[in-house]
């Protein structure tokens, strides 16, 4: 089910790493309320196009694709600005990109390290920074950062991931913290374990043992992160600031 949010119609809204698994679920679900969804994508403008059709279809104001790598500050702020000078404020902005190189400690590899930390924490902090003196002149503005339970629970083999994902979690409270009077919010959502194409291709042995630590005994659904995602885009969130709400079915009970 999916939950209505009626002010994100119109609101332009951009959310990284949406191309695949939750966050392309996230442009999806907030295009059916209507948002204008602002999306990045790397070279591939073909698949970038297809991505902007389907979010018009579901109910999209508009869609629109921005070239930039998320690890390129330059590129991003040229590609953002440029968007703002011809569309107004962006004023809703889902940190989602992300990714994960797992490896035992004492095989690490520093280059290994740095892309992680890049992609995961320093895009996402660079990305607001760049917002933030529009985020000044526009109202109802909220950011939500794609954290994990991981950076609350730690895991064997993914040291950096772990590291990047508590960092999005300080990073998250000390930016409300510093723009809760200028009536700009900022949350993050730590998801647990969510079906996605990786789940799915899990042996179903790891995937009872996963399914064993979790008091709900199933996985999330990439709409139940998503509705939590437009909840606190919207207005009906309006008194959250500063949160890490955890979606995970109980696991960190």
């Amino acid at each position: 089910m999916i939950a209505k949010f009626s002010d994100l119609a119109g609101k332009n809204i951009l959310i990284t790493g949406a191309s695949r698994g939750l966050g392309r679920k996230m442009a999806e679900v907030l295009a059916t309320q209507g948002a204008h969804v602002i999306f990045n994508y790397r070279g591939d403008e073909s698949a970038a196009n297809l991505l902007k059709e389907e979010l018009i279809s579901l109910g999209a104001s508009n869609a629109t694709a921005l070239l930039f790598d998320v690890t390129n500050t330059v590129q991003m702020k040229e590609a953002v600005e440029k968007f703002i000078e011809s569309n107004g404020a962006i004023t809703g902005l889902v940190n989602n990109a992300g990714i994960s190189k797992d490896q035992i400690v004492l095989r690490m590899k520093e280059e290994d390290v740095a892309q992680t930390i890049n992609t995961n924490l320093t895009s996402a902090i660079m990305l607001t920074q760049i917002l933030s003196r529009s985020f000044l002149k526009a109202e109802n503005v909220s950011v939500v950062n794609i954290s994990s339970i991981v950076g609350l629970m730690g895991n064997a083999s993914q040291i950096a991931y772990a590291a990047s994902k508590a960092g999005l979690i300080g990073f998250t409270k000390s930016y409300a913290k510093e723009l809760a009077s200028r009536n700009i919010r900022c949350n993050a959502i730590c998801p647990g374990f969510i079906t996605t194409d990786m789940t799915h291709a899990l042996d179903e042995k790891v995937k009872d043992a996963y399914l064993n630590t979790i008091p709900l005994k199933r996985m999330g659904d990439p709409e139940e992160v998503a509705n939590l995602v437009c909840f606190l885009l919207s207005k009906a969130s309006s008194y959250i600031t500063g949160e890490t709400i955890k979606i995970d079915g109980g696991l960190y009970i």
